[in-house]
């Protein structure tokens, strides 16, 4: 508040349209307010003055990575397959296999 005037921004028009129709209601909830709790005494307005804001906050710029990010193999290739599945244990020697080139 400036000289006990409250400044209130809006987004849209219709809030705007709401906000100065209850302009008397916000002043009068504000002296109420004042009354109920002794921390907002520096709430009182005598004039309340809504506008449109048509200044939106700035995007954060976020950088665009132009590489595909490569990370370390975290598995090793050292494990045991007990299984009497044949089809099962070639699958694992794949992984094992495709792990191990990864390390290097």
């Amino acid at each position: 508040m400036k000289e006990s005037t409250l400044f209130i921004a809006v987004k849209h028009p219709g809030f705007k349209m709401e906000l100065n129709y209850n302009r008397d209601l916000l002043k009068s909830v504000l002296t109420q307010l004042t009354s109920y709790d002794t921390n907002c005494e520096m709430m009182q307005a005598s004039k309340v003055v809504v506008f449109h804001s048509k200044y939106h906050p700035m995007k954060l710029e976020t950088p665009q990575s132009t590489t595909v990010p490569y990370y370390h193999e975290r598995a090793n290739d050292n494990f045991n397959i007990e299984s009497s599945d044949k089809e099962l244990k070639e699958k694992f020697k794949q992984i094992q296999k495709t792990i191990a080139c990864n390390l290097q």
